[in-house]
């Protein structure tokens, strides 16, 4: 095991290294930041001068790469535009999507895969067909759709929540922004989940567990329900960083300062230290959830084993 996961913290140098590379010149095609600093008047010439000075603007592209990532590796990711270290966006905003996407894994995993093996089990049946179209209808509605909807209805309608979620982002008034987070997720794991038990249940093992007089629940815990998690860990797991990167416009809707709110921000005033800060953490939050995925196979299938 601890062989197999130092050679996966190998393989994941040239992926970051590929990430980063696509990110950098990405965000540096989108203008120039510059005169995203300047405002709508041109920039003073000497101004300019010495703001690309600052930026280290003035050296070739493959040089502001390296820079960029020599400043990374020592914990520096540069400054934004309000002249705020990026780090210290990250330090405030990191823990509200974190919070945010926590409790929108939570939606996926307690209500999709729970719906998922029950309608597999019932395979055919009313509740089935039902949740098979309930699923297929959120999937095919927007996120900001969902969310303004949700949004109006609870918090302004009704006034069960607030409408927007305060600086200190708290667990419960996250909960209805996690959902709508979630939404889409969760129908794809209980669809998955579903697909996954009604392949299973069928199979030689389970029918065995059966046959040896093995009581419901534990047949349906300890032999079809480890194995049929396979696929859904998979998702969930590269999920998450699709959850965290995903979260802008949930975040917009709700007006949550997280992860999201800040990459608009960058993207909006072409603040390439922030877009690219906050990318590269996400980055690494996908590769990290990839390698945990792969761990917990062996933890879900005994059979699976690492040299």
């Amino acid at each position: 095991m601890g062989r197999y996961v130092i050679r996966r913290l190998l393989q994941m140098i040239p992926v970051f290294a590929g990430t980063t590379v696509l990110i950098f010149v990405m965000v540096y095609a989108l203008g120039d930041p510059v005169q995203a600093r300047c405002g709508d008047r041109a920039c003073d010439p000497a101004t300019a001068a010495q703001i690309r000075h600052d930026l280290y603007l003035d050296h070739p592209l493959w040089q502001q790469y390296l820079h960029y990532m020599g400043q990374i590796f020592r914990g520096d990711f540069g400054v934004a535009w309000n002249g705020r270290p990026v780090t210290e966006l990250l330090a405030s905003a990191l823990p509200v999507t974190l919070r945010l996407t926590v409790l929108a894994i939570l939606f996926e995993i307690v209500i999709g895969i729970t719906l998922g093996v029950l309608t597999g089990l019932r395979r055919g049946r009313p509740a089935d067909t039902a949740t098979l179209l309930g699923t297929l209808v959120v999937i095919s509605v927007p996120t900001f759709v969902t969310g303004y909807v949700l949004q109006y209805l609870l918090g302004v309608k009704w006034n069960l929540i607030a409408p927007s979620v305060s600086s200190e982002a708290r667990f419960d008034e996250l909960i209805v922004p996690a959902l709508v987070l979630a939404l889409t997720s969760l129908a794809y794991v209980t669809r998955l989940s579903r697909t996954s038990v009604v392949e299973n249940v069928r199979a030689d093992y389970v029918r065995t567990a059966v046959a040896k007089g093995l009581p419901r629940r534990r047949v349906i815990i300890r032999h079809l329900l480890r194995n049929s998690l396979i696929p859904v860990v998979t998702f969930i797991g590269t999920d998450i960083g699709a959850l965290m990167g995903g979260a802008i416009v949930t975040e917009r809707i709700f007006n949550i300062h997280g992860v999201g709110y800040q990459l608009y921000q960058g993207i909006l005033r072409l603040d390439s230290a922030t877009v690219v800060g906050f990318v590269t953490i996400l980055v690494i939050v996908f590769l990290l959830a990839n390698l945990l995925v792969d761990l917990l196979y062996a933890v879900l299938d005994p059979r699976i084993r690492y040299a």
